[in-house]
């Protein structure tokens, strides 16, 4: 039991090459900044995130299809107890909060063992132009995994 609440402490911090502790901070993640965006037919899928400032970020992202709003979030990345939190805030849905497990210059990965679906939440780069957000865990007692491959796209206003 000790070890469990020694790995869950040290989850949200990095480590550095000498083996000593280093708090995230929000500026890890600086590299979901921008505009995202996947379309599969009539089915459009939507992520914008704001600048790290403050010691947080402000996500927002919906789907719709032709010209119906599907779902829409808000999400707030922020400094945490030395890591990283992700407050969810799905339509139509209670609200959530995903810690850091692991953060790096290419990948996030959040999770909440005790949320009933998705019990993590990950983003990872792909190049210089794209991004693979995806959530996973056990839904209906099946592992399942959902991803998002998206473009960088331009933040226009029409």
């Amino acid at each position: 039991m000790r070890e469990l609440i020694l790995l869950v402490a040290m989850a949200g911090w990095g480590w550095s090459a000498q083996g000593t502790r280093q708090p995230l901070t929000i500026d890890k993640v600086g590299w979901l900044q921008g505009c995202w965006q996947l379309e599969s037919g009539p089915r459009v899928v939507e992520e914008q995130w704001m600048a790290p400032r403050a010691k947080s970020m402000l996500g927002m992202g919906r789907t719709v299809r032709g010209e119906t709003l599907v779902e829409s979030e808000s999400v707030l990345i922020k400094e945490q107890d030395g890591g990283l939190a992700y407050e969810a805030h799905p339509s139509g849905q209670p609200s959530a909060t995903f810690h850091a497990s692991a953060a790096t210059d290419a990948e996030v990965v959040f999770e909440n063992p005790t949320h009933d679906f998705p019990q993590r939440v990950g983003y990872r780069r792909d190049g210089p132009d794209g991004l693979v957000g995806w959530i996973d865990g056990v839904s209906q007692g099946k592992a399942r995994k959902v991803e998002f491959p998206y473009r960088r796209t331009a933040c226009a206003q029409k």
